[in-house]
């Protein structure tokens, strides 16, 4: 008699700092889900080591002799499970609670896209009506279903096609995980994006200050994304790294110089509240109004990565929490 196929053998890698109940959340998410469940400190001051240990978690605890990013801290967790690989690993942020009957619905995506080498789902704010800031948020991971470009930081992958392409970039602040699915693509995986809920996530952004943070680090991530890959076919972070000058900066000083050469030229400024108009069709005036405001944070971010590279330097995190 054949033998029975079996079952494949996931492992989870969680990354985090300073997440407190957040963290244990996730972690009590994973329990009995995955063979061994991987957690990558980045620094943490609030007992969420022992926190992790107590829940039986392996624990990576990153050294100080350069700086944290998120890729770091995966690729250190992909690293502790090398020697011993799972077919596939769940990646988690530490403020983020993985949904019931999630693995069996990627894993099901897997067997039905035999190309597949990342499957992600939808990943909903957890308090979506604490702030506008959180509603966006929201509404930015309900990215479309099918082929996709890209994930965010929670996803299943096979680990043997991440492990080959050397996970992720180290020294990337932001946006390793759309850089990392580029070059799966290219070796001819896929990524999909099903109809699932995968996880539920606590951005915390009650703040414009915070809000304003994280789209500067999405310019600096569409700047440097551009700057490794934009020339390639697919034109990586080439159109946003654009939009982002345009209405970011390009257009305000077109503005400037030409209210002050003449007192009717600030009526080009008019250009703002139509593009919220023009916007606001697809997703309401609110959605619209934020989406044109985040542009000059991004033109921030996008210029400052020019000016750091122009100077030898390299961003340190830009931070929201």
């Amino acid at each position: 008699m054949p033998e029975n196929p079996r079952s494949p053998v996931i492992d989870a890698v969680v990354i985090g700092r300073n997440e407190g109940a957040r963290l244990l959340a996730c972690l009590q998410s994973l329990r009995g889900q995955v063979r061994r469940l991987v957690y990558v400190d980045s620094g943490s001051t609030d007992g969420s080591v022992q926190a992790a240990r107590d829940l039986g978690a392996e624990v990576v605890a990153l050294v100080m002799d350069r700086p944290f990013t998120a890729a770091r801290a995966r690729n250190a967790g992909l690293a502790n499970l090398a020697a011993d690989p799972p077919d596939f690993v769940q990646l988690l942020d530490g403020d983020c609670q993985m949904q019931p009957g999630w693995l069996p619905m990627a894993l099901a995506a897997f067997a039905a896209h035999p190309a597949a080498v990342v499957v992600c789902g939808r990943r909903q704010e957890r308090f979506p009506e604490a702030s506008v800031w959180n509603r966006l948020a929201d509404r930015e991971w309900n990215t479309p279903v099918g082929p996709a470009r890209a994930c965010g930081g929670d996803a299943l992958m096979r680990f043997a096609e991440v492990w080959a392409v050397g996970g992720y970039r180290d020294d990337l602040i932001a946006g390793e995980e759309p850089e990392m699915c580029l070059r799966l693509i290219r070796r001819g995986g896929q990524v999909w994006r099903i109809d699932a809920d995968m996880t539920l996530h606590d951005a915390a952004l009650t703040r414009m200050s915070q809000w304003w943070r994280r789209s500067r680090r999405a310019g600096h991530a569409f700047a440097e994304g551009a700057a490794l890959h934009g020339s390639g076919p697919e034109g990586h972070w080439r159109g946003e790294t654009r939009r982002a000058l345009l209405w970011g900066f390009v257009l305000p000083l077109a503005i400037l110089a030409a209210g002050l050469v003449q007192p009717t030229g600030w009526l080009l400024a008019l250009i703002y509240p139509l593009q919220v108009l023009r916007l606001s069709r697809r997703e309401g005036l609110t959605w619209a109004f934020w989406m044109t405001v985040a542009k000059f944070a991004e033109a921030q971010g996008v210029l400052g990565y020019w000016l750091d590279r122009l100077r030898g330097r390299r961003r340190s995190l830009i931070e929201y929490k």
